[in-house]
């Protein structure tokens, strides 16, 4: 061995001391890489959960990066003072030319220190929305929906964000506090519908379809309530009546859980068609014309058009 050392001394111009900082760096590294690949295996075996394995994952990557550098750094720096002093003007430096990057980094810091969301939730953060698959570093990842499909269901794209943002765009997260959103569904009928009977069976279908949800939520919102200024005293689904030019509208408010709008939504469209169908006095409002004319030379006893416009929202 020191046939070695003093052969890399001579060649390579590295000193006994540089030589013995590496070999110890390399020998952290490769037991710090070792144990954790050791960890994952026990893990993997254990478990076959997907979230379970990727936050053992993530967990253990970051405790190797703070193991790595306080080992290492330990190894390579023996006065402290004079570290101190080329740590401050490396910093400064570094600051100016990777400002983003480091922007980036505390982001990362921000995100697993305070939570404003975890792997799996949907978020929207400024004009992007989807549910949270990877969080790294320098950006986090999302599985998008929306965009230019309709309704709360995936495009396919994957997007990159960087973790800057959650510092300066707005942040709203569907998965935690509340845990539900309240829906809408705007049914137009027409002047001529017995609004009445309209109203019963709208409220009746969007009890069947998340009266269950309201005893959930009403524990959810006592359980945000110890954080957050959230109250609600009516969690059960309600209609509500307005009148607009082409006819009567009945408003479907009730309780959904974010992943299922779409398809609570259809649920309840296909039992509305289904319900109006059978009912002789209730009709859905849709676009007509109604034109009135006279013949030529005939006298005007009244308005000679009269042009009505019935439409739906």
């Amino acid at each position: 061995m020191d046939e070695i050392a003093n052969w890399i001394e001579q060649n390579l111009r590295l000193s006994l001391s540089l030589q013995e900082k590496l070999l110890y760096s390399l020998i952290v590294l490769t037991t710090i890489w070792v144990v954790r690949l050791l960890l994952l295996a026990i893990i993997s075996r254990r478990t076959e959960d997907s979230s379970v394995l990727y936050r053992w994952r993530k967990t253990s990557e970051y405790a190797a990066l703070v193991l790595g550098v306080l080992v290492i750094g330990r190894i390579w720096i023996e006065d402290l003072r004079s570290a101190a002093t080329f740590l401050g003007l490396f910093t400064a430096g570094l600051a100016i030319a990777l400002q983003d990057p480091i922007t980036n980094f505390f982001g990362w810091m921000f995100i697993i220190w305070r939570h404003p969301f975890d792997v799996g939730d949907r978020i929207q953060i400024g004009e992007d929305t989807g549910d949270v698959i990877d969080v790294r570093y320098f950006q986090f990842t999302v599985m998008e929906i929306r965009n230019w499909v309709h309704a709360d269901q995936s495009t396919g794209r994957v997007l990159h964000i960087p973790n800057r943002k959650v510092f300066n765009e707005s942040l709203a997260n569907f998965s935690k506090g509340f845990a539900y959103i309240w829906n809408e569904i705007p049914v137009m009928i027409t002047f001529e519908s017995n609004w009445h009977k309209a109203k019963d069976l709208l409220r009746t279908i969007a009890e069947k379809h998340s009266a269950h949800l309201s005893e959930d939520a009403r524990e959810r919102v006592q359980e945000a309530a110890r954080r957050y200024m959230i109250f609600y005293e009516n969690l059960t689904p309600t209609v509500y009546t307005s009148v607009e030019a082409s006819g009567v509208t009945l408003t479907v408010r009730y309780l959904s859980n974010p992943r299922q709008r779409r398809n609570s939504e259809n649920d309840i469209w296909e039992d509305i068609l289904v319900s109006f169908e059978q009912q002789d006095d209730v009709a859905l409002a849709y676009p007509t014309h109604r034109i009135y004319y006279r013949p030529v030379g005939e006298e005007i006893s009244e308005p000679n058009l009269d042009l009505r416009l019935d439409t739906e929202s």
